[in-house]
């Protein structure tokens, strides 16, 4: 995706942009007026700057891109991470509760998940399953989403599977490849065996576990709830993507852009397990967020979630009548 700048000075309140950002800042506790994080911060205002964009313009190559500017800041945080975060991390995910990383492994492969567990946990606790977005970690998302607290004020448990970099490069979850799109196998398969380790483990309440992502997360959400609906309560999909949209990276990206080739096959209600498996025929309730101005995946795919998920609920009333 090119840069929307070109040789014209952007037409942008840089100081309201910039305030926006150091609001966001300091509510994920990161202190902006020292350290590494200042000179991020310096960096941000200055791009912001349209004089300073017009320097910058006339020195960057034809090939700089968006994805090159969001590299660049979250190479920057992540540096910064090292530095403060986990400080940050300490007080913000792991306290007052705990925080533990465990391993996941079945015949489809092995994946990583951090738990988290409060200090008072509920009888029959619920369980909230967290899908990270591309680049992110479990303690990314425990701190950007602020979850972790949630649990400590319900007394619930959240768990965070962690997609690995030898599965994909960007540590996206592969909702498009179709392997991945099915029960019983695939990142699908890996995550399910997750929450069920878990609800085991745990005495988690039947039918109290939620699943929730964002971006690739998101779509990631939507599939368990698609393949596995037996396990979960309800699906929450942010920046999200509908159930079978994509089969590989280049159908993948042209949904991301509103496109609509999909997998082979499918229909408007997408295929599920065997009619046999009755509790695996349910519609899971789901909610759907997603902003009128995301470039990188465009609004039309939660209409799309939405309308997915509405096929769905007709069609089990259907069925029940």
């Amino acid at each position: 995706m090119k840069s929307p700048f070109g040789a014209r000075p952007p037409s942008y309140d840089a100081q309201a942009i910039n305030d926006t950002i150091q609001r966001a800042l300091a509510s994920a506790g990161l202190d902006t007026s020292t350290g590494p994080m200042r000179d991020v911060t310096d960096t941000i205002r200055r791009a912001l700057d349209p004089a300073g964009a017009s320097e910058a313009g006339a020195r960057a190559t034809q090939s700089a891109t968006v994805f090159d500017v969001e590299a660049t800041v979250v190479d920057s945080v992540a540096d910064t991470a090292e530095a403060t975060t986990e400080a940050t991390t300490e007080a913000s995910v792991q306290a007052p509760g705990k925080f533990i990383k465990h391993e996941f492994r079945h015949s489809a492969g092995v994946r990583p998940y951090k738990l988290y567990t409060p200090t008072r946990v509920v009888d029959e606790p619920p369980l909230l399953v967290m899908l990270h977005g591309c680049t992110q970690s479990a303690d990314d998302f425990a701190v950007g989403t602020r979850m972790n607290r949630l649990a400590d004020e319900h007394g619930f448990l959240v768990v965070y599977p962690e997609q690995t970099a030898q599965a994909n490069s960007s540590k996206c979850w592969n909702w498009f490849r179709p392997q991945d799109q099915a029960r019983d196998a695939g990142e699908p398969v890996l995550i399910a065996g997750i929450v069920r380790e878990v609800a085991g483990r745990h005495g988690v309440a039947p039918r109290q576990v939620f699943v929730a992502g964002l971006s690739a997360g998101a779509a990631m959400a939507v599939v368990m709830g698609e393949t596995y609906p037996e396990l979960f309560a309800g699906v929450g999909a942010h920046s999200g993507l509908p159930f079978g949209s994509a089969q590989d990276v280049a159908s993948a990206m042209a949904t991301m852009k509103g496109g609509r080739s999909g997998m082979p096959g499918l229909k408007d209600l997408p295929a599920r397990p065997a009619a046999s498996n009755r509790a695996a025929a349910r519609a899971v309730p789901t909610i759907v967020f997603h902003g009128d101005r995301d470039h990188t995946v465009q609004q039309t795919n939660a209409t799309e979630i939405v309308k997915q998920a509405r096929s769905a609920h007709q069609a089990a009333a259907g069925a029940e009548t």
